[in-house]
């Protein structure tokens, strides 16, 4: 295992936009080869002890035919999103999805082994089914799938709006809608997408992450119900203000689970030893409910030292293609670029281009900042 490391300063905002981009990135190509072992001696027999860099699929496991370096669907489906950020000056819901009928669509059949990164998600796929082969419109082809395939291409929009929170919540909560409408897994969506802005405005993922976030519930820019303040006392009545975006989830636990982990994390009595056993403990499998946890665990744990933190996401197995993306955003955000090693950038296809995108998302990003920030940046 790598040891330790730590950025030699503080990243400004744009560093952080630009390490949260290239940290999904990273972490999605690097668990391409070793993705969905559930069988961990399996994984170690065909992988060696550790993992450490890109590796190839094997000819019999899911992405064959990929090579080192290259990305999943996900990182496909997340640099067009970037893309379309990039052009349209931030989230233009129109233009998103005439880029998934045109680009994405046509290259699908219905089937998982097939697509862009040799594997289509259940979502995608009953999104493909029902606007291509039923011929209905967008906003009535959202399925039930618990899966994060949302919160992997919405980790772009979350990057980019990460300064306004309101705006965030309702683009992200809106795009996730579009092939995912179960409340549960909408809510942790837009919560993971909250933190990891959070983190880009330069916060820390720490006890007091949620607090700043239910305070935002309460100001009435996050779509959170919320029934106590300070995370105790009952607000009182005609204190909450009235709550505008896509939907009104609930309950606040998905902003909660965050710095809750988060003390777990730092907590010397709650140990997970090795950390890469986050996969254990929170489980392995696709949904939501296992990988938002474990991504808040590796992230809280190690913070800005990206490397380590997204080595274990790899070395869990199950879904670890899910679990490094998000881990590595988060990481990325605290650490910046500089915190991901130089050798995953280049080794990483498309490094050169995507990292363009992420520069010019940055000075779109950069060009909104308030003259005094309420954050370090």
């Amino acid at each position: 295992m790598s040891q330790p490391t730590s950025p030699a300063s503080p990243p400004d905002l744009g560093e952080r936009v630009l390490g949260a981009l290239m940290g999904a990135f990273v972490g999605d190509a690097l668990a391409l080869g070793p993705h969905w072992y559930y069988d961990l001696d399996a994984l170690r027999r065909d992988y060696g002890p550790w993992i450490t860099d890109y590796t190839a699929p094997r000819p019999e496991r899911y992405h064959a035919g990929l090579r080192a370096g290259q990305s999943s669907q996900a990182g496909w489906l997340l640099e067009r999103t970037l893309s379309s950020l990039v052009e349209r000056g931030g989230y233009d819901e129109a233009d998103f999805c005439r880029r998934i009928d045109e680009e994405l669509f046509p290259l699908l059949d219905g089937t998982p082994l097939s697509g862009p990164g040799g594997y289509t998600s259940q979502s995608i796929r009953e999104a493909w089914r029902l606007r291509v082969g039923r011929g209905l419109g967008w906003g009535e082809i959202g399925g039930y799938a618990d899966n994060t395939e949302a919160a992997e291409r919405v980790l772009a929009i979350a990057v980019r709006h990460a300064l306004h929170p309101e705006r965030l919540a309702r683009d992200v909560g809106s795009n996730t809608a579009l092939t995912q409408i179960d409340p549960t897994v909408m809510a942790m969506t837009v919560a993971y997408a909250c933190v990891l802005g959070q983190l880009v405005q330069g916060h820390a993922l720490d006890e007091a992450l949620s607090g700043r976030l239910m305070a935002l519930v309460r100001d009435g820019q996050l779509p959170f119900h919320t029934v106590t303040a300070d995370g105790e006392a009952s607000v009182p009545r005609g204190a909450e203000k009235p709550r505008r975006g896509v939907g009104e989830f609930a309950s606040p636990d998905a902003l909660l689970t965050p710095s809750n982990i988060a003390r777990a994390a730092r907590d010397p009595g709650v140990r997970i030893e090795p950390a890469w056993k986050v996969s254990l403990v929170y489980g392995m499998p696709c949904a939501v409910y296992h990988q938002f946890p474990a991504a808040y665990y590796l992230a809280a744990r190690f913070g800005a030292d990206f490397e380590n933190a997204v080595l274990h996401a790899v070395n869990g197995g199950g879904q670890n293609q899910a679990r490094a993306m998000l881990t590595g955003a988060l990481c990325g955000a605290m650490g910046g670029l500089q915190a991901i090693p130089e050798r995953w950038i280049l080794g990483l296809e498309h490094g050169g281009p995507r990292l363009e995108l992420a520069r010019r998302l940055a000075g779109q990003v950069l060009a909104e900042q308030p003259a005094r920030a309420t954050a370090a940046s």
